[in-house]
């Protein structure tokens, strides 16, 4: 019964949907807050779930915020995630943990390009979602669209469960299309539903969208489908068992409808919240067994009595200290449990403080079992950790985090800042899979890289080096940010390089025959081989062959990039009784390689961004000429409502500084990005 009454669940969308404004009238109508405070701090507070000051000054969510509340005796664990392209890691770390998620949608905006990776990122971790149409008081905003859009542009089979009542500033509620009620918001705030039957003017349009309803869930579940095939109209009760079932499987996206600013429909999506996103244990999760060669096993949320399992998803230095976001996934966490580290260290640590958090604040907790989310102190670990109670070695599998793409060197304005500028980068490391950093070994410089899945990562390093300056009062400059380049193979070529040295005294002898062939990736892992037979090359010397080969991928022939994509195969070979050695060998691999890659000819990788440009129509001429300039080659435009969509693939490298030359250029434009791809 304590998991049926439970509920993980992330507000995720495109920016500005307005998932914050949202999330904070949920906890508004639960009772969790007193009063409504609005995104950008505009009454000098700002947003519950905005709790850095950066984040309430830019009037953007920076990292997911965790909180939980209580909606008809259920208690549901909320997290708040970024819409922000160049955050996107947060949203993933969020989905991982959570059992189902609300997708806000803008009315007038639509399905943009940050709803397709939030998408995506759903249909990885296979969590269900049910949408909600925001801010339908705006002029133009139309709940059908969207629909349309969803099913288009997301190929879900989604269908409006509510009909709005009156568009833009005359909305005054819903119709339940599921048990043919209108829900109308009265008080000052909305806080109070009207429930009534639906009235002769709504009644066609209701019954004709209840219909369509119908019909997308019997698509998918053969219980509606053979009523709906027997001409029998379903009870609500029935109607909505199958919209659940369909739910829970992603079979059906349920659409709800609202206005988060204008405090309607807030109550409603609570209500379809409980109704058919899942519990904790109808989700099936699964750990790998690392004492049975990372077998997969069921993990049983429902048995306390199992050992524990779970997951470190998000470290943050709060005002409290370093705090470690867990979601149990099986058994029961005490303060003062011991627990072990199995991803990393392997070692064991006391729980001394247990908290669940709301946004920065805290609240002490004895227990926590299994399906919930809570906040630990004193973890020493990284995102992404699997922590058990030590009497089982399960990894939970980990987050989808690729390499970085960008990066730039940075160094403290006064050199007596080395050490808190030191400190920052290892948080930061720790805190943010993305975030990685290295000393250059040429110039010595501290270099600091990072991956936003889709986009240019420049708001991302932006907020970092502002927070070095704040939480540190460390002062930083930085370069222009550079790109990662790779350097790959063109074609397959074989080879048949020695190497010999001879100068007095033992010498080095080592040949080496096979090929070089490119992989079906072109930025994918590099792959070694061994095809010999016989023993032309003894044994011994295949490691340090195969070791050459990986050290000369780590810089190509044309720019010193890294190189991908590529498969060496040895064949066969020649030693000498005497002068062979593992040094001779490794040399000689690596001279096949460089061989090789100028004979397959070597090409230059870079990274492609697929870019998405909404501006009013007259400055469309102006934007495609800019996007010409950067060597952008312009696929669609697509022109509706005033405002031209341009979508274009665009070199990574040409893309620093576009953000703001648009802004200045279009005076109004709002731009957006998608997709970051190599091409």
């Amino acid at each position: 019964e304590r998991l049926q009454n439970l509920r993980n669940i992330g507000i995720s969308a495109h920016i500005d949907s307005g998932k914050t404004t949202l999330t904070e009238r949920i906890l508004y109508y639960t009772g969790r807050i007193d009063a409504i405070h609005e995104v950008r701090g505009k009454d000098g507070v700002g947003a519950k779930m905005d709790s850095m000051d950066l984040e309430r000054e830019k009037g953007i969510t920076i990292q997911s915020a965790a909180t939980y509340t209580k909606w008809r005796d259920t208690n549901i664990n909320i997290i708040d995630t970024p819409g922000h392209v160049d955050f996107t890691v947060e949203v993933e770390r969020a989905l991982r943990v959570l059992d189902g998620a609300v997708l806000v949608l803008c009315s007038v905006g639509g399905v943009q390009s940050q709803t397709l990776t939030v998408d995506r990122q759903m249909k990885r971790y296979d969590v269900p979602a049910i949408c909600f149409v925001n801010k339908l008081d705006r002029p133009g905003g139309n709940a059908h669209k969207i629909v349309d859009q969803l099913r288009a542009k997301l190929h879900h089979n989604a269908a409006l469960i509510q009909m709005p009542i009156g568009i833009e500033e005359n909305l005054e509620g819903c119709v339940d299309l599921i048990r043919m009620e209108c829900l109308k918001h009265e008080g000052e705030n909305g806080e109070i539903i009207a429930r009534s039957p639906v009235t002769a003017d709504l009644l066609e349009e209701a019954t004709r969208l209840r219909h369509e309803l119908i019909e997308c869930v019997s698509n998918v579940d053969d219980e509606l489908a053979e009523m709906f095939l027997d001409e029998i109209d379903p009870t609500p009760e029935q109607l909505s068992a199958a919209i659940r079932r369909a739910t829970v499987v992603r079979k059906f996206t349920p659409v709800c409808v609202g206005t988060a600013l204008k405090n309607k429909g807030v109550q409603p999506l609570l209500d379809v919240v409980l109704e058919f996103l899942p519990a904790p244990h109808e989700v099936e999760n699964y750990a790998l067994d690392i004492t049975n060669n990372e077998e997969k096993v069921f993990i049983d949320s429902t048995a306390e009595k199992k050992p524990l399992v779970m997951l470190a998803f998000k470290l943050e230095e709060g005002k409290y200290g370093q705090l470690t976001y867990m979601r149990v996934y099986q058994g029961k966490l005490r303060r003062g449990d011991l627990i072990q580290n199995i991803t990393a260290s392997g070692k064991k640590i006391k729980v001394s403080r247990l908290v669940r958090m709301h946004s920065d604040e805290m609240e002490e907790v004895t227990e926590i079992g299994s399906g919930e989310i809570c906040a630990l102190f004193g973890m020493d670990c990284a995102s992404g950790d699997t922590f058990t109670d030590g009497s089982v070695k399960y990894a939970m599998s980990s987050m989808h985090v690729p390499s970085p793409v960008i990066s730039l060197a940075v160094e403290p304005t006064n050199k007596n800042d080395q050490d808190k500028l030191g400190k920052a980068l290892s948080r930061f490391v720790k805190e943010d899979p993305t975030f990685r950093v290295h000393v250059d070994d040429e110039s010595g410089q501290t270099i600091v890289s990072v991956r936003s899945y889709v986009g240019m990562g420049e708001l991302h390093l932006e907020v970092y080096l502002e927070r070095i300056k704040r939480e540190y009062n460390c002062s930083v400059k930085s370069d222009k940010p550079k790109v990662a380049f790779r350097e790959t193979l063109g074609n397959a070529t074989k080879f048949d390089y020695l190497h010999k040295k001879q100068s007095g005294g033992s010498g080095q002898y080592g040949r080496i025959i096979g090929e070089l062939i490119p992989t079906e990736e072109q930025d994918g892992e590099n792959e070694f081989e061994t095809n010999t037979v016989g023993q032309n090359i003894p044994t011994e010397y295949l490691p340090a062959i195969e070791k050459g080969f990986f050290e000369a991928c780590a810089a190509g022939p044309l720019i010193g990039a890294p190189v991908t994509g590529t498969k060496m195969i040895l064949r066969d070979g020649a030693a000498h009784a005497v002068d062979s050695n593992e040094m001779a060998f490794k040399l000689a691999a690596k001279g096949a390689f460089r061989t090789a890659m100028e004979a397959g000819g070597a090409i230059i990788l870079e990274p492609m961004m697929k870019l998405e440009v909404s501006v009013p129509d007259e400055f469309q001429g102006g934007v495609m000429g800019g996007l010409n300039k950067r060597k952008g080659m312009i696929n669609d435009t697509d022109a509706s409502d005033g405002f031209c969509t341009i979508t274009a693939e665009i070199p990574l490298a040409n893309m620093f500084g576009y953000s703001s030359e648009l802004r200045s250029s279009t005076q109004v434009g709002v731009h957006t990005r998608s997709g970051l791809q190599r091409l």
